[in-house]
Order: structure tokens, then sequence, then C-alpha cells
């Protein structure tokens, strides 16, 4: 059986399962195989327009690293296991089309790391997150040291890391590691309402907009401003930005083909 699972809702919107409720969904050597041969075809899957990730379960978005897996590896074997999750997050980050964390239970470590490399991330009342490797004696390895002073600021980030702190889903809203909280039965009908909103709009302006946002965050506002004017010209002679304006015009909803 899988560890990951993916479906396709309304077409457009891609839904990424980790499949080891057993396990609060930690990352083992096959879910992070499966993981990537799923995101094999969410980028060949030209049709989609937003992802999703949610975890199996009751208990666990996903608790990170599988620390069972990890006692009879050798130091060199650790390693390459944080690497492997790295370059994996690295992928849902650097997708084309833009992501979206569905957060219930826990989201520790690795796993609050997964959330970090998406785009959005929204959160059940009840779920529960943090950057708690220092408490083990490491570091986060897979980009929370990296990501979380991004969306945060480094004086937050350093505190929450340094301190290991768990975060209760409102003080997570609070410090803005969450865009939004849902009560927990309606966490994936509210997800998948943001997730259609998204598909709804031009899937080359979403798709411009979130390189924009993307490549802007890691230089100066200057340069910045250059890469938004690129990403803003890929607009301009699409098919898309015509039907918008003829929408507009008559009063309709605009019927995005992407092209």
């Amino acid at each position: 059986m899988s560890t990951v699972l993916f479906d396709v809702i309304d077409q457009h919107i891609g839904l990424i399962t980790l499949n080891r409720p057993y396990a609060a969904n930690a990352f083992s050597s096959k879910l992070l195989q499966d993981f990537n041969t799923v995101l094999d075809q969410v980028e060949a899957n030209k049709k989609l327009r937003v992802l999703v990730v949610k975890g199996s379960g009751e208990k666990a978005f996903c608790a990170g690293a599988d620390l069972k897996e990890r006692e009879g590896m050798s130091d060199a074997e650790v390693i390459q296991a944080v690497r492997s999750i790295k370059q994996t997050l690295t992928r849902v980050e650097q997708l084309s089309i833009p992501s979206i964390a569905a957060m219930k239970g826990a989201a520790f470590g690795g796993g609050l790391e997964l959330a970090l490399a998406c785009d959005i991330r929204i959160a059940s009342t009840e779920a529960k997150m943090g950057l708690t490797e220092t408490s083990l004696g490491i570091i986060p390895g897979a980009g929370g040291t990296q990501r979380l002073p991004r969306l945060i600021g480094p004086g937050k980030a350093n505190y929450l890391i340094l301190t290991a702190n768990r975060l209760s889903s409102t003080e997570a809203y609070e410090y803005g590691i969450v865009e939004q909280l849902v009560e927990r039965g309606r966490l994936v009908e509210e997800v998948l309402s943001v997730a259609r909103a998204i598909a709804s709009n031009g899937p080359i302006g979403v798709q411009q907009a979130k390189k924009a946002i993307r490549l802007g965050l890691d230089t100066d506002l200057s340069s910045g401003l250059k890469i938004e004017e690129k990403c803003y010209k890929e607009t301009i002679p699409t098919e898309d930005r015509m039907e918008g304006i003829k929408a507009f015009k008559e009063k309709r909803k605009p019927n995005y083909m992407g092209k």
C-alpha cells in the first residue's frame, strides 16, 4: 500500500494525503519515495492549478522524521535521510502551482517544515506544532531555520527554535505561522474552498504571482520590483488576460483556460 495517496478534485485541485496514520504520518524512507513519485504526477499534470497536502487519520498532519527507522542508521545515513527530506520539501516549495497545507493534529519538526514549504497554511483549532529539534540535541535540517525566519522574522524564529516550544494552533496563528484557523470537522471543507477560490483565478497569473513573491523574498526591493515586472510581462500576451477583461465587461465569471 502506498504511504502517499494522490487524488484530483474538480480537475484542477491536486490532493496529497500522507498515509501512515499508525506512525503519525512520519517521514520514512518509503514515504519519501512515494511522495516524490506523487510529485512527479503533480508536475506532469498541466491541468492542476493548486495543490493541497494533508495527513491521514485524526492525530497528525506529520510528526516529522521517523525516529524509529533512524535508530539503526549510521551518522552518514542520518545526514542523507535529512537531505532527502529537505530535497522533497524543496520540490513542494518550487512547484509552479501554489500549495496549501491542511494541518490537523501534530506537526512537529519535519512536519512543520513541510507546512513551511507550502505557500499557505490552514490549521484546525486543535492542531499543535513546533520546530522542536533542539530538545533532541539537533537542529531543524529540512529548511526550518531558513523558512521560519523568512515567514515570521528572525527574533520570533530564534525564540521558537532555540526554546523548542510547542505551539497551539491559536499561538501559531498569532505568530503568523498559519494563515487561517478552522474547526476540526470543517478543515478539509474550508481548505478545498480556498483551493477552489485560487483555482478559479487566472492560472498563469496565479503562477507568476507565486513566482514573483518567492523569488523576490530572496533579494532587495529594487531587484524584487524587476522580478515582479518580468513576471507581470508573462501574463500580458495570454488569452487568459483577454478573457478576464472580456468577462469583467460582460459582468460574468471568467472561464480561464491557462493559455
